[in-house]
């Protein structure tokens, strides 16, 4: 979460019923080089990237910044969930001033149907309401994933609209629960 002060980082680990929340370590090297450069991965950001141009360009410790959780399964990497600010100049906001804490998440293949993601990102929600009570969480991502528009409405968000961005319809919403009255 760059840009905000108020927030110490890398919090200390989080542990969720299966999970824990943490920075990321050298050890993750491998795991972020998989997610990258998987298909399945990148069919809805963007495509996956070439392995040998990830495994030039990774550093040692990869994601090593403010609002990036590794997400552990007994001692390996499964995904990360992310809280960046939503870039302004994009579309969708929920603040007049744009600015909003935005939830994203990347998951490995195999860990996908377990629910390890709606615990991780209820981890780190649950991380977030009590390190900046009242800070609004907005998630956007393309209405042909049905996996994150389950996962969205898993987690609370509600739509807030619906855009073209990056050649797809976006779907765009906020988790109410999160946003200041």
């Amino acid at each position: 979460m760059s840009g905000r002060g108020s927030l110490s980082w890398p919090p200390d680990p989080i542990p969720t019923e299966r999970l824990t929340l943490r920075a990321s370590e050298a050890r993750d090297r491998a795991a972020f080089v998989e997610l990258f450069a998987s298909p399945e991965v990148g069919t809805y950001v963007g495509g996956a990237r070439p392995r040998d141009e990830l495994e030039r360009a990774v550093p040692e410790v990869p994601g090593r910044r403010p609002g990036l959780f590794v997400v552990d399964l007994d001692g390996a990497m499964i995904g990360m969930v992310t809280l960046d600010r939503r870039d302004p100049v994009r579309p969708g906001h929920v603040r007049p001033d744009a600015g909003e804490t935005e939830l994203g998440y990347l998951f490995l293949p195999e860990a996908w149907g377990h629910g390890y993601a709606v615990e991780a990102c209820v981890g780190v929600l649950d991380w977030l309401a009590a390190a900046l009570p009242g800070e609004p969480v907005v998630l956007c991502t393309q209405t042909a994933n049905d996996r994150a528009m389950r996962l969205a409405a898993k987690l609370g968000f509600e739509e807030v609209e619906r855009f073209e961005e990056y050649g797809a319809e976006q779907w765009f919403g906020v988790r109410p629960s999160l946003t200041p009255p």
